[in-house]
């Protein structure tokens, strides 16, 4: 038996499980099962258009400084390509130098720009967690007060808001460590 059916195996073991217990744990309370659009609400919530046009034209100038940077090593190459042929072996190598130290300039910007926790990725980050907090704060309120025990986000299907006792995480883990 190769590992990857064993894999697949515990992953369908693990899939049913959740299951079964979600299942058995869900028709024993009592309440309503309801969802939200998320996408619906980025583009009709004011708050979320107003912080997406913030962070669009931020992106708009770290764009602009990329593509100037880039320019640049460009029309150094260009011109490094045109002249090598006239150029000392001393000036070749001095424009060889200055042509990686941008292309490792216009690197550097892009990756703390553009890059995993970049700057992007954390200003993206920044003005989106207060709105978020309201959607989660509103989506219990809303919750609570109509007793919906699960809401969820129909754009990619994961759990937007759930009752506390919901939560099978733990004994699904419980259940997990009995098994090794």
């Amino acid at each position: 038996m190769s590992k990857l059916n064993i894999k697949n195996r515990i992953y369908f073991l693990f899939l049913l499980t959740f299951l079964v217990l979600l299942t058995n744990k869900a028709l024993s309370q009592e309440g309503k099962i309801g969802y939200i659009d998320s996408m619906k609400l980025k583009t009709d919530y004011k708050e979320f258009a107003d912080v997406q046009a913030k962070f669009d034209q931020q992106l708009a100038e770290w764009q602009s400084q990329a593509d100037s940077l880039k320019k640049t090593v460009d029309s150094l190459q260009s011109d490094f390509d045109n002249q090598s042929l006239l150029l000392s072996e001393e000036k070749k190598k001095e424009k060889e130098n200055l042509i990686e130290q941008k292309k490792g300039e216009y690197t550097s910007f892009v990756n703390q720009a553009f890059g995993p926790g970049g700057k992007m990725e954390k200003l993206n980050a920044e003005l989106t967690k207060p709105i978020l907090d309201k959607i989660n704060t509103v989506l219990e309120k809303i919750a609570l007060e109509n007793n919906y025990i699960v809401i969820f986000d129909a754009v990619n299907g994961n759990i937007a808001w759930a009752k506390k006792g919901l939560d099978l995480t733990e004994m699904v883990l419980e259940e997990l460590n009995k098994m090794q």
